[in-house]
């Protein structure tokens, strides 16, 4: 038995133990000498304290309606610690590869993100709707991506009082800023450097198989396992790795299945995950890869449940007014989100499309907007640094502290950073980053 242990906190999904019965753990010798050292002398050291109240142990999780929590946080043992010679291996093949020197450094880029999507069966008696429509993997365009990441649905959790969205990117109520600021800034980033928007599956595949983070954690092992050529769209959409899911009519009505972008094929699964297993067609059978074949009507009142969340979460951006801040592309995502249509363009229109690609980007006023905004506060944050030193040289009886704190020395290089920053040279060079909103300035 291995366990550790933290000092209990918010946020903390452990039992809080009271000094009696850590008295009574420390008591128990048989069973007290099955913890770690560190543990057994934080424990210790707890008895004998005053303060804090409580001490938490990772193998008591926290109690929930009288029941251990079904969502407790486990501590891992770094594995660079445990088996530090496969690092060692790692880091020195890869500076073989590379050709670097000895005395070099040698990064290790991350040039794939592969965000987790949590699905749910349908749950009637909780009143929580599907959610399982996805795949073990998905591909979606930056548009179809959008729209969910700006809903943020999310299935069901041991960790969350229910099923629904979470909002922008982020948890609202910790959010200083209006969730449109950060929605921005994540589409700019996303446009600069062409991400791919790939998801895999947690929790459900359908209503038959629960998967919990099964797939999240063999998919780094595949994507490793294949060539950066392949990991591209493109590429897997032209070889038939990738099926486009279309819309289709059931009983009379139109069902917008497209919004779920591409997913995964069988050749996509006996190619890569055949890298990793012998007999890879057995890994994923035909109604995970199709989990409309599990349950039709499932599948639809999944796709109901995201496009009306959708709908809900951009209503929410015309009520508080923050549409007007919204860039381009997502004034018209937001408009498609909340009524099908922009502008009279729906959301295959290729006006709409065009508006999230790179080129488009770049040529834009709106992103030119965002460097001149850049550039105005970079420039300030330099004049205030140069005026506080300023300042600071003309304060009485601090000579000695001018000296120590190389003041002088300190304002010449402000003066010629903020040189630097009001040239044009400067705002010429922020072209390719994301730039400051401009109303936020």
């Amino acid at each position: 038995m291995r366990v550790t242990a933290i000092y209990f906190g918010k946020g903390s999904n452990y039992e809080p133990i009271a000094r009696p019965a850590a008295h009574a753990m420390v008591k128990d010798a048989i069973r007290f000498e099955q913890f770690t050292p560190p543990l057994r002398k934080m424990l210790t050291a707890f008895v004998e304290a005053e303060k804090p109240d409580y001490v938490v142990s990772s193998h008591q999780p926290r109690i929930v309606d009288g029941k251990p929590t079904k969502n407790p946080r486990y501590l891992q043992n770094r594995p660079d610690l445990e088996d530090p010679r496969s690092v060692y291996l790692a880091v020195l093949g890869a500076r073989f590869y590379r050709r670097l020197p000895l005395d070099a450094p040698v990064p290790m880029p991350v040039n794939s993100v592969l965000a987790g999507r949590r699905n749910n069966p349908p749950d009637e008696a909780a009143g929580i709707r599907a959610l399982a429509v996805y795949g073990p993997i998905h591909y979606q365009e930056l548009p179809e991506l959008f729209m969910d990441f700006i809903s943020s649905l999310t299935g069901k959790s041991p960790s969350t009082t229910g099923a629904g969205s979470e909002g922008a990117l982020t948890k609202g109520p910790f959010n200083a800023i209006l969730p449109i600021h950060d929605v921005n800034a994540a589409l700019v980033s996303f446009l600069l450097t062409n991400y791919h928007g790939f998801t895999s599956a947690a929790g459900h595949i359908g209503r038959k198989y629960r998967v919990d983070h099964d797939i999240s954690l063999l998919v780094p092992e595949v994507w490793s396992r294949m060539f950066i050529p392949e990991r591209e769209p493109e590429y897997l959409i032209e070889k038939g790795y990738l099926e486009k899911i279309g819309n289709f009519e059931h009983r009379g009505k139109l069902i917008e299945a497209s919004r779920l972008g591409y997913r995964i094929t069988e050749t996509f699964v006996t190619t890569f995950f055949g890298r990793m297993f012998s007999a890879a067609d057995t890994v994923f059978t035909a109604d995970m890869l199709r989990p409309e074949l599990q349950s039709m009507e499932d599948f639809i009142d999944g796709l109901d449940n995201i496009i009306e969340t959708q709908r809900t979460v951009a209503l929410n951006y015309f009520k508080d007014g923050s549409i007007d801040l919204a860039c381009p592309p997502l004034k018209a995502l937001l408009h498609l989100m909340a009524y099908g249509e922009f502008e009279g363009k729906t959301l295959t229109d290729p006006a709409i499309r065009a508006l999230f690609t790179r080129e488009s980007l770049i040529a834009s006023d709106w992103y030119q907007a965002r460097l001149d905004a850049k550039a105005s506060v970079d420039q300030a944050l330099w004049k205030r640094h140069v005026t506080y030193l300023e300042t600071f040289l003309i304060k009485p009886n601090y000579e000695s502290e001018l000296k120590r704190l190389k003041i002088q020395d300190r304002l010449v290089k402000a003066k010629s950073v903020l040189e630097k920053v009001s040239s044009p040279a400067h705002r010429a060079s922020l072209i390719g980053m994301i730039g400051t909103d401009p109303a936020l300035i």
